[in-house]
């Protein structure tokens, strides 16, 4: 074994050492009733001694709050090799600026062998807190990357149908939705473009289905011709979660924007539906 093996082996194994004696000390200054707690909970969770400890302390010595902060605690993110986060950026990074620009990103799509436009980008790039769309600062890649736990292209494959499952969780779905709205805009606009918006209604609703959306971009294309004001994207996803597609329990004299109602208007003019809403 080289040297430097043997030396990383046996500090990982007085690493070890050193947990189990301080657990073992810890275990010892204990009451005879609170080890019975300790080794009760190991049996039933199938916890180490020292999680078991963690736990019980976090609820006072209550056996059942102690299952539920074991059961409820965020599992811990694998570790991350910050020289291959380092490695990676630099292979997408823009020769000229420290910034991974269209071209890198694109780069990014080939090696997780997936479209651009697909969805699961938009995923990855809510998790790196990107602030616009085919960009990467050094910050958002690797503190994102970070945040996943993944230090390789062959790991975040691994993840992408996990990260793509994200969209049916409803309140991701939320926060995934509103964050594309300043994601997708142009820099220095406070409305997002037209055909922009359409692309991504597109996209975001062919993962939670809205059998208007079509009817929507068609309305729009037709009636609008204008640029997406932000209150406008946020209220039609709630039209869409709210109102039933037959508008049956829409009211014309709820707080909609004025191009909600119109589209209203647009649909029962087309047949779409007969249902106008109380007045």
């Amino acid at each position: 074994m080289p040297f430097t093996s043997r030396v990383k082996t046996q500090v990982s194994a007085g690493t070890a050492v050193e947990a189990a004696i301080s657990s073992a000390i810890a275990m010892n200054k204990l009451g005879r009733g609170h080890r019975d707690k300790v080794h009760q909970f190991m049996t039933i969770a199938g916890a180490s001694e020292k999680a078991a400890l963690q736990a019980l302390k976090a609820s006072d010595w209550n056996l059942e709050g102690a299952f539920e902060v074991f059961y409820n605690q965020p599992p811990a993110k694998p570790t991350t090799d910050p020289r291959h986060l380092e490695e990676l950026y630099l292979r997408y990074k823009d020769p000229y600026c420290d910034m991974i620009l269209v071209d890198g990103v694109s780069q990014f799509c080939d090696d997780l062998q997936t479209d651009p436009g697909d969805v699961v980008m938009l995923v990855i790039s809510w998790h790196m807190k990107a602030a616009t769309m085919c960009e990467f600062s050094r910050q958002e890649f690797i503190g994102g990357l970070q945040s996943l736990g993944v230090d390789s292209i062959e790991k975040l494959k691994y993840l992408l149908p996990s990260l793509r499952a994200e969209l049916k969780d409803e309140h991701k779905f939320r926060e995934i939705y509103n964050f594309a709205f300043g994601w997708a805009k142009e820099k220095g606009q406070k409305s997002l473009a037209l055909d922009t918006a359409l692309g991504m209604w597109r996209l975001l609703f062919a993962e939670r289905s809205w059998p208007l959306v079509e009817h929507w971009c068609q309305f729009l294309q037709v009636k609008h011709n204008k640029a997406i004001s932000r209150d406008t994207w946020s209220q039609l996803l709630e039209f869409s979660r709210t109102i039933s597609p037959s508008l049956s329990n829409y009211d014309a004299e709820g707080a909609w924007p004025y191009l909600i109602d119109e589209f209203v208007e647009y649909l029962c003019e087309n047949g779409v539906s007969q249902t106008r809403g109380s007045s």
